[in-house]
C-alpha cells in the first residue's frame, strides 16, 4: 500500500507544473539631486519589462519620487507565463559631499498585482490579482555631473504578496535585499542609463511566492533644472 501511494506521488509530481505569481523588483529610482527645482524622469525596459520614473527636489535636502512598473507576459502559458503592474511614491533627504559628491536616503510605500499561470495534464487555470504591499527604505551614495552620475544604493524592501485560488494562502511580509549599482552617462539634460542589482530574500520565513533574483535595466534619464557652476 505505502508503495502504491509513493509511485502515486511521484506521477502526480510529473503531470502537475506551476508558475505562481512572481515578485519582481522594480528599478531603483536614485536621483543623486544638486538643489532645489531639480526634475528627473526616466523610461527603461530589462527584466522587470518597462519602468517609469519621476523625482523631484522640493527643497535643497528635500525629494520625492513616483515610481511604476509593468510587465506583461501573459502570451506564453509556459513558465514564463508572467504579468505584474506596481506603482509607488517615496519621500527621503539628499545633500552633497563636496562639490561632486551626494548623499541621499529614501523611504515609501507601493502596491501593485502579479499572474500566474497554473497548470496541469488535466486543465489549465490562470491565477489572478494577486496583489502585493511594499516598504522600503533605499540610502545611497554616488556622485552627480554633467557628462556622468554614478550610485550605489543598498535597498531593503518589505513584500506582503497575497495570492488568491489555487490553492494559494495568504503571504506574510518578507524582507529582501537589493543592492543595485546606476550609470547615467551623457550631458546634462539626457543620459543614458544602465542599472544593475540582485534581489536576496533575507530571513527564515518561505516564500509562497517566486521572485526575481536579478536586476538589470536601461533606458534614457531625462534631468531639468540641476545647476551646473560648481563643476
Amino acid at each position: 500500500m505505502k508503495t502504491r501511494k509513493l509511485i502515486f506521488f511521484i506521477g502526480l509530481a510529473f503531470i502537475i507544473s506551476s508558475c505562481s505569481p512572481e515578485y519582481v523588483p522594480n528599478m531603483v529610482n536614485s536621483p543623486m539631486f544638486t538643489n532645489a527645482g531639480e526634475f528627473q524622469a526616466t523610461i527603461a525596459t530589462g527584466n522587470s519589462d518597462f519602468d517609469a520614473q519621476t523625482a523631484v527636489a522640493i527643497t535643497d535636502n528635500i525629494g520625492i519620487m513616483v515610481n511604476g512598473s509593468y510587465g506583461n507576459n501573459t502570451s506564453d502559458t509556459t513558465d514564463d507565463f508572467h504579468k505584474h503592474s506596481f506603482i509607488e511614491a517615496g519621500i527621503g533627504y539628499y545633500d552633497k559631499i563636496g562639490d561632486k559628491g551626494r548623499f541621499e536616503v529614501y523611504g515609501g510605500y507601493g502596491f501593485g498585482k502579479a499572474e500566474g499561470f497554473f497548470e496541469n495534464a488535466l486543465f489549465d487555470e490562470e491565477i489572478t490579482d494577486a496583489k502585493y504591499n511594499r516598504f522600503f527604505i533605499q540610502p545611497g551614495i554616488g556622485i552627480a555631473t554633467g557628462i556622468y552620475d554614478g550610485s550605489f544604493s543598498p535597498r531593503f524592501v518589505l513584500v506582503q504578496m497575497d495570492p488568491k485560488g489555487a490553492n494559494f494562502q495568504t503571504g506574510n511580509y518578507n524582507v529582501f535585499f537589493e543592492p543595485v549599482i546606476t550609470s547615467k552617462i551623457g550631458y546634462k539634460y539626457v543620459k543614458f542609463i544602465a542599472q544593475f542589482g540582485v534581489s536576496v530574500p533575507m530571513g527564515d520565513e518561505p516564500l509562497n511566492y517566486d521572485h526575481q533574483h536579478f536586476i538589470f535595466n536601461f533606458g534614457l534619464n531625462f534631468n531639468i533644472g540641476r545647476k551646473y557652476y560648481d563643476f
